[in-house]
């Protein structure tokens, strides 16, 4: 039986990989410390600070697969040290915020990385997470490079911020959409693609992206799926940032909404992903599914990102 160790595995990500991983047939041992939840059912929950010098003493013994989720660099670096060389295959989830420039579509792994400088950055953590990583792994490393991750039960309220809206009635705010695109993986797809890709042994570095899909066309899927009968009200960047209205996510935001500068960040290659065995669910798919999640977990709440109703009458009222 393969054994595979998660480190990390109570959170939303790791806790799907873990799950995949034991419906494959893994032994599944998850390290973390719990505050962030369960593990997966079937999965083994070995509770420990990672910060702690005893952490790794029970775990130095052969493993088919760890799958590291952290980008800060103690909890990296501390993993490496412990355990690289126990392991036959190693996976770092890194980020394609590791890129310097987002104005390139299409780019592929070989676009030039952020220097990192400034470890208190997410972007510089993660790729200073990744070379730490080569350098104890070499060729026993996959870096997986996921871009935008979404489906149910995402913390972030990005990507559920518009089947929720659209879910309700009354005239709904957008960005314009020409010239800008979404591109989001399913984490679902994710995962099983992680926990195959530590099965067949890949390795090397893999942007794990979805389809590229024009904002109008997002918008048509997701007035599809939720049945929004109402009038979507594009305003231009200048006019919505004047209201007070912020990008990408966050309070008092429009998800999904970059700047033009930005626009290729939601544009990465993905042809390495389906190479190495990844398959994407539809847009139409994961659409039906966050809204269902969205539903259950009520889609008047409180949010992490997008705008109040409130908020969003507001700026539609100094528009008209």
């Amino acid at each position: 039986m393969r054994r595979v160790l998660v480190l990390g595995g109570t959170g939303w990500l790791g806790r799907e990989i873990s799950r995949r991983a034991v419906e494959a047939g893994s032994e599944v041992y998850c390290l973390a410390r719990g505050q962030a939840g369960d593990v997966a059912a079937g999965a083994h929950h070995i509770r420990a600070d990672r910060l702690s010098a005893a952490a790794y003493d029970d775990l130095k013994t052969p493993w088919d697969d760890v799958i590291e989720l952290s980008f800060e660099p103690a909890l990296v670096e501390s993993a490496v040290n412990a355990l690289a060389a126990h392991a036959s295959h190693w996976t770092l989830v890194s980020s394609v915020s590791v890129y310097a420039t987002n104005d390139e579509p299409g780019a592929d792994e070989s676009a030039r990385l952020v220097d990192p400088t400034d470890l208190s950055s997410y972007a510089h953590a993660k790729v200073a997470a990744e070379r730490t990583s080569a350098a104890a792994l070499g060729d026993r490393l996959l870096i997986a490079r996921p871009g935008l991750i979404v489906g149910p039960g995402d913390p972030s309220d990005r990507f559920g911020y518009w089947p929720a809206r659209l879910s309700r009635m009354g005239p709904a705010l957008v960005p314009t959409p020409d010239g800008r695109f979404v591109q989001v993986i399913d984490v679902a797809d994710l995962a099983a693609w992680i926990e195959k890709a530590g099965h067949n042994g890949v390795t090397g570095t893999i942007n794990a992206v979805g389809e590229i899909h024009p904002m109008r066309n997002f918008f048509s899927a997701a007035v599809g799926v939720a049945g929004y009968g109402g009038e979507l009200v594009p305003l231009d960047d200048r006019f919505l940032l004047a209201q007070g209205v912020n990008y990408w996510a966050g309070p008092r935001s429009l998800p999904l909404w970059l700047p033009e500068t930005d626009s290729a960040f939601l544009q990465r290659s993905g042809a390495s992903f389906l190479a190495t065995g990844g398959t994407l669910s539809s847009l139409e798919d994961t659409l039906a599914r966050v809204l269902a999640d969205e539903t259950a977990r009520n889609v008047h709440r409180e949010r992490r990102a997008g705008l109040t109703p409130p908020e969003e009458r507001a700026v539609l009222r100094a528009a008209r």
